[in-house]
């Protein structure tokens, strides 16, 4: 039974920041102390870890719910599907709706609702609801509509991951350059045929590592307001991505069937360049093997982490022709994998 994307779309945002945009940015450590180096220099190692020159922020007009449903209409039409006929709405965030020059993150009625108002689906049988799952909530949402459809609850449900993070990122910390905003949308169905979701592996770790990515105040301690914003620790997180994230990709890619030679993309979220490109050399030292050149398409440089929306997003425009130098062919097989908040992992091995 092959449960498989028929439709795919994405939303990237017009607003351009690059990173000369932080070269006036008043940073301080998480202690309220100033930095001790200039911008020029702080933004200059920041692209060199990150890989990051550039990053998409929303129209100001736009809310989470609102690109949500811009990558979804793209999907459904690029189904070709009657939007009636949608099982589940499942749409995978953060932070709700934060709306331009507002602090306060709104999320009721769910952005699921949100968006299925906002496509005029009239149909009560289609159920919306939200995943809060960190970065890896769009595969988690894959999953869970693939059980749904192998159970025989659904037949089609249209998967969404969207995220507006320039909302809740604080300017005087450093980390704030890793963020962006984005929706990438999938629909999912029942194929005749061996393609599709083979296998998936998730996990969480939270006896220590809950809070390695949170919400807390300002780095600048003369911001007398009490909103949060979201923070990291970014050592601990590279440390623990990679520890568990390669072993969890083994697990599913043995869990497939297929070695690790058939695997021609891996798709993983787009966090940090040198973290991704640490976890993929250390899956493919499992092995006993070396990362193959253009295995990991990358869309971080221009497109910053706009969290549950960068595998989507990256996988729209593989199919669609549109990144580079890469390309997704029918029979191939693929990995998704991600890390985030949770702290989650979660890998997914698909047959085109």
């Amino acid at each position: 039974m092959g449960v498989t994307i028929t439709g795919i779309g994405s939303h990237i945002p017009q607003g351009v920041a690059s990173n000369s945009n932080f070269e006036n940015s008043k940073f301080f450590n998480e202690d309220g102390s100033k930095f001790g180096q200039e911008n020029t220099v702080i933004i200059e190692k920041f692209k060199a870890i990150t890989g990051i020159a550039e990053r998409r922020y929303v129209n100001k007009k736009f809310s989470t719910s609102d690109i949500a449903a811009i990558a979804a209409k793209e999907a459904i039409e690029n189904a070709g599907i009657d939007a009636e006929t949608i099982d589940y709405i499942i749409v995978a965030h953060n932070y709700g709706d934060v709306k331009h020059n507002t602090s306060q993150s709104d999320t009721v009625p769910s952005i699921a609702s949100r968006v299925k108002h906002i496509l005029k689906i009239k149909n009560p049988a289609c159920v919306g609801y939200d995943m809060l799952f960190g970065c890896p909530g769009w595969i988690e949402s894959m999953i869970q509509a693939n059980a749904f459809i192998k159970a025989g609850i659904a037949k089609r449900c249209l998967v969404i991951g969207a995220e507006t993070l320039s909302r809740v990122i604080d300017p005087h910390d450093r980390d704030s350059m890793i963020y962006s905003d984005g929706a990438g949308a999938a629909i999912v169905e029942y194929v005749d045929g061996d393609g599709g979701i083979l296998t998936h592996n998730s996990a969480t770790y939270a006896y220590e590592e809950a809070n390695f990515i949170y919400f807390g105040e300002s780095n600048n301690q003369e911001v007398s307001d009490a909103r949060k914003y979201i923070k990291m620790y970014g050592r601990r997180i590279y440390n623990f991505a990679l520890t568990n994230v390669p072993e969890a990709m083994k697990k599913c890619l043995d869990a497939s069937g297929y070695d690790i030679k058939d695997l021609k993309k891996v798709l993983i979220h787009q966090a940090n360049e040198k973290m991704d490109e640490a976890i993929l050399i250390r899956f493919y030292e499992l092995y006993g093997m070396k990362m193959p050149k253009g295995i990991m398409p990358m869309t971080i440089n221009k497109l910053g982490n706009s969290s549950v929306a960068t595998v989507p997003t990256l996988f729209d425009l593989i199919t669609k022709g549109k990144l580079e130098g890469h390309s997704i062919n029918k029979g191939d097989i693929i990995m998704f994998a991600s890390v985030g908040a949770g702290m989650n992992i979660n890998a997914m091995v698909y047959k085109s």
